[in-house]
């Protein structure tokens, strides 16, 4: 899929292009690809003169090799988006290509990006920027602001995290913890765990991506400062990932905690059985033991005597541990 992105009276216009002549007819600051064919790929190197590389989504390149300025001055940026699906969270690697200003297809520099499925960072530029004109001004504003989108994602989904903790801590700190709720903690610990964890990568590569967009020199004072308050906004992100961090190692323990006060409850209640049988087996052994008194020699009420015996003495150690509250 290919779309063009325009500026009109400040605001920004989205054209999905499906031929090269349709691609001629305008003068975007932003080029879209995503998932691209190959004929896309011929339209945008006929149009502008630039060709895609092969590996420009590839997950396995170097980390050094992601970020370089060509003899041109088109400066190459590859770097991860965040996706919070609930069920699949991920990175999604996009490729962003800033071409400068060529005077003969009348740009002022276009930004191309490149990736294999959709970025909720993306959308929300869009709604942004079709609700508060004169947010945009060129290719270079363009992937400022889809980093600061990515960002304030970032910082959306940290909130969704906290509700979610939030919602665990109610059930861990209620103290009546059994193995299913338990279960039902530990799952959504892990899955905010894997969440936190992928914000902070996230954030990590962003503000790679924004320092070497400072050190190439190809902002202005402005879009400078504006790149100084997005690394500002990480920081205070990373502290918000650390907080929670250490909030989930907490839940952590206390519901391990809880499993292992349950698991001794059971050992508790085998072991007091076991202590109580020991007396009724004892009084089993004597009579096993014992030729001359067995009740199979003519006592009249011997099984009877044995039986009570045994029950008694099975009770009486179940009585007393009942009234010192090893039972409870």
């Amino acid at each position: 899929m290919l779309n063009v992105f325009t500026l009109s009276n400040g605001r920004l216009f989205q054209e999905e292009i499906e031929s090269l002549q349709e691609l001629e007819q305008f003068r975007p600051i932003w080029v879209d690809l995503e998932t691209p064919t190959p004929e896309e790929k011929r339209w945008v190197r006929q149009h502008y003169g630039l060709s895609i590389p092969e590996d420009a989504m590839d997950d396995d390149i170097e980390e050094s090799a992601r970020f370089y300025e060509e003899d041109n001055g088109d400066l190459h940026i590859r770097s991860d988006f965040l996706v919070a699906d609930f069920d699949e969270p991920r990175q999604v690697r996009v490729a962003f290509i800033v071409n400068q200003a060529n005077e003969q297809l009348r740009s002022h520099g276009v930004l191309f990006s490149i990736h294999d499925e959709t970025v909720p960072a993306f959308r929300l530029l869009r709604l942004r920027a079709r609700r508060m004109p004169g947010l945009l001004t060129d290719a270079r504003e363009v992937l400022l602001k889809l980093f600061d989108a990515d960002a304030e994602y970032c910082a959306d989904t940290l909130e969704g995290i906290y509700d979610d903790l939030e919602a665990a801590s109610k059930k861990v700190l209620d103290g009546n913890v059994g193995d299913e709720v338990a279960s039902e903690v530990l799952a959504a610990i892990a899955r905010q765990e894997d969440m936190n964890g992928r914000i902070r990568r996230n954030m990590m590569d962003t503000r790679r991506a924004v320092s070497f967009l400072m050190r190439s020199k190809m902002l202005d004072a402005e879009q400078f400062e504006e790149a100084r308050q997005i690394l500002r906004d990480i920081d205070s992100l990373d502290g918000h990932t650390t907080f929670l961090f250490d909030k989930i190692n907490f839940l952590m323990d206390a519901t391990v905690g809880f499993i292992n006060i349950n698991q001794n409850k059971i050992i508790k209640l085998f072991s007091v059985a076991s202590v109580a049988l020991l007396p009724p087996t004892l009084v089993a052994s004597v009579y096993g033991m014992n030729f001359q008194h067995m009740p199979e020699l003519g006592w009249k009420y011997g099984y009877a005597w044995g039986i009570l015996l045994m029950i008694a003495s099975a009770a009486l150690p179940m009585l007393y541990f009942r009234r010192r509250g090893w039972l409870k």
